[in-house]
């Protein structure tokens, strides 16, 4: 699966399947959900559960103190909803977000019973749908700052190697530096903030849709664009084709802005600090983690990175 950089750093704490699946019996007998079978569909930023007594995702966020951020993301998907936009729905009748514990717990409307992505160029349409709303004050969007979600990547991230961790910091600070001298083209206002194909799912009507969105804050347009542009540009994992479908219906190609090079190299900085994370507890990312450290150390080719 396909995943962007959304990921949260927080708790220093394990977060596997095992303490998550104690977190999801506990989380559905508060509401009075049956947990039996549910299967786990991402170990990420959450976990992820899809019931099977009831069409219910049920969503376990690694970050401790990520109460604040999902009870956006609720208030969010309320909005959307009141607006017919075509996005996950919060689980009527459950008070949400809860506390179960010690982490954070959203139930939402199980879209269909398995999972089927939409194309680029449906996600594209999502988000000029998206970007053309305009979203009220009471959502209490956050502006996305870039340095701080950067530098924040760095705390806890015991696993990785002071000459690797010194690296990633002055690349970092290098990046933040370009970034500040960006001329963004686009109109500034609310993204989606983890916009891939990943997000973007068909629905039991065939209807694409968008999910996860504990990103959803105000900033230049050109974020919600960057992740397809690189996943085709530098990783490989679209075609051109595709590609250019995404673009056809947007409406904007961002690999032709001058800024690009800095987003790509911020937004793959983010991803693999997030592996950093998981290096200690996945032993996939700690094979993948040293594989992009050198590549980003040399410049050389993004073709072997494996989506997460």
């Amino acid at each position: 699966m396909i995943r962007g950089d959304d990921e949260s750093q927080g708790g220093a704490e394990e977060f596997t399947a095992e303490s998550a699946g104690a977190v999801l019996r506990e989380a559905c007998e508060a509401a009075g959900l049956d947990p039996s079978g549910a299967e786990l569909l991402r170990l990420g930023s959450n976990a992820v559960y899809r019931l099977a007594a009831s069409p219910v995702i049920v969503r376990i966020a690694r970050d401790r103190d990520s109460l604040e951020e999902m009870e956006r993301a609720v208030r969010v998907a309320r909005w959307l909803e009141e607006q017919d936009f075509p996005a996950t729905r919060v689980l009527p009748g459950v008070e949400q977000p809860a506390v179960i514990g010690g982490r954070v717990v959203t139930y939402w409307v199980n879209a269909q019973d398995r999972t089927e992505y939409a194309r680029l160029d449906e996600l594209a349409d999502l988000l000029r749908r998206l970007h053309w709303l305009e979203e009220p004050e009471s959502l209490r969007l956050p502006y996305f700052d870039p340095a701080a979600k950067l530098w924040a990547s760095f705390d806890g991230l015991d696993g990785v190697s002071g000459e690797d961790r010194t690296f990633l910091e002055e690349r970092a600070g290098r990046l933040l530096k370009e970034y500040d001298r960006l001329d963004f083209v686009l109109p500034f206002g609310m993204i989606h903030g983890d916009a891939n194909i990943g997000n973007a799912l068909r629905d039991r009507d065939g209807r694409a849709i968008l999910i996860d969105l504990d990103g959803v804050a105000l900033a230049p347009r050109e974020w919600d664009l960057i992740l397809t542009a690189l996943y085709y540009d530098r990783f490989g994992w679209h075609t051109r084709a595709e590609y250019e479908s995404f673009v056809r219906h947007y409406g904007f190609d961002l690999l032709n802005w001058p800024g690009y090079p800095v987003l790509a190299d911020l937004r793959e900085l983010m991803m693999t600090l997030w592996l950093g994370h998981r290096v200690t507890t996945d032993p996939r990312s700690a094979e993948e983690f040293p594989r992009r450290v050198r590549a980003l150390r040399t410049g050389g080719s993004r073709k072997d990175w494996q989506p997460f």
